[in-house]
């Protein structure tokens, strides 16, 4: 495995700096727990970091885009065609994604990773990144054989380890996952019911907002895919490459990169939460440095969520992907650490604090 050295260098996240996050929490003029959440993101921020002061000035949304060959099945509600022309939105800045995170004051970068088209010349000067890291044009379908190769998995994955290397080291203090492509909710279906050991039934939902016939189908064709590929469990990149995606991979290494650097990852909805369970059953260290942006109404979330042990942070009924609950999470993040800094203490306040009770006291 090409990152070996990556996975040995993810260590737990600091106690220390989580007490005495706490303890500040605890002196705030408020009763103890009462922001509830709030509180709990503050002392995992200084945890994740090992700064009990940690710093959000900066905050990037990485939107991985790849393009998908089981998408031919009669998958999805649109065609394959609309990946690129979705990406061509991303860096314009039209889509949900670009206006979410400019309210949460995040930056997108989008990433190139799988999708099936030359964008050589067409990303805009000044406008919205767009990060040209291909590694396949289009995974395999599914249902006849592998996405990729296990060499294809692992370079996606070293794609959003590099990335988070990079934006770490420009400064960036959280991460965001996001992602494009049509049919993408196949493969993440199909990861999530290996890894899980839930049926296909379990974990497999509308997508783009297929029909009871549509879904029929997708439920068969991930079936298919699964006996056809047979994946092992036991194996994440074996998963990953049989059944699952660039943009998954991307997605996974990324989560792996924050958690090598310290930084605090969001994760999107159900196919951003594929490449988290990859990541998670790679190094089960990494959950602690996730945060999950939303539930999805995707049916395979809540199974995902709770495989890796992680509780989300909003539940809005969206389904979108691309990066937008986590740019919608990132701000409830944000007003935690902003309660925990600047917020007045007991004794800054001169309020007093609850009575203590004493010992002769019923």
């Amino acid at each position: 495995m090409k990152f070996e050295a990556v996975l040995s260098h993810i260590a737990h996240i600091n106690g220390t700096c989580a007490e005495q996050a706490q303890k500040r929490l605890d002196s705030l003029t408020k009763p103890r727990g009462s922001l509830g959440r709030l509180e709990e993101f503050a002392r995992q921020l200084a945890a994740i970091t090992g700064n009990p002061m940690p710093l959000m000035d900066r905050k990037v949304v990485f939107t991985f885009a790849g393009d998908h060959g089981v998408a031919e099945e009669g998958v999805s509600a649109f065609p394959r065609e609309v990946t690129p022309q979705m990406v061509l939105n991303f860096i314009r800045g039209g889509a949900a994604i670009n206006v979410l995170a400019r309210h949460a004051g995040a930056d997108v970068a989008v990433v190139d990773i799988g999708v099936d088209y030359d964008f050589s010349g067409k990303a805009p000067k000044g406008g919205v990144p767009l990060l040209m890291k291909k590694v396949i044009s289009g995974t395999g379908n599914i249902r006849k054989g592998p996405a990729m190769t296990r060499d294809e998995a692992e370079q996606c994955i070293s794609v959003g380890i590099e990335l988070a290397g990079e934006y770490a080291a420009r400064g960036f203090h959280l991460f965001g996952t996001g992602e494009m492509g049509i049919g993408n909710t196949t493969p993440a279906s199909a990861i999530v019911a290996v890894l899980t050991g839930k049926s296909v039934e379990e974990v497999t939902g509308r997508g783009t907002g297929i029909g009871d016939e549509a879904l029929e189908n997708k439920i068969q064709v991930i079936r298919d895919s699964i006996s056809r590929n047979t994946p092992d469990p036991s194996d994440p990149l074996d998963v990953l490459c049989k059944v699952g995606g660039a943009e998954i991979a991307g997605i996974a290494g990324l989560v792996l990169g924050a958690a090598q650097n310290r930084v605090p990852v969001v994760v999107d909805g159900f196919i951003s939460t594929a490449g988290a369970l990859i990541a998670y059953a790679l190094e089960p260290k990494t959950r602690d440095y996730m945060f999950a942006a939303h539930m999805s109404q995707e049916r395979g979330h809540r199974v995902s969520l709770e495989k890796i042990g992680l509780r989300p942070i909003l539940d809005l009924d969206m389904r979108l992907g691309e990066g937008t609950g986590a740019a919608l999470a990132m701000m409830m993040i944000e007003a935690g650490l902003k309660i925990y800094k600047e917020m007045a203490t007991f004794a800054e306040a001169a309020v007093a604090e609850k009575k203590q009770k004493n010992s002769d006291e019923l």
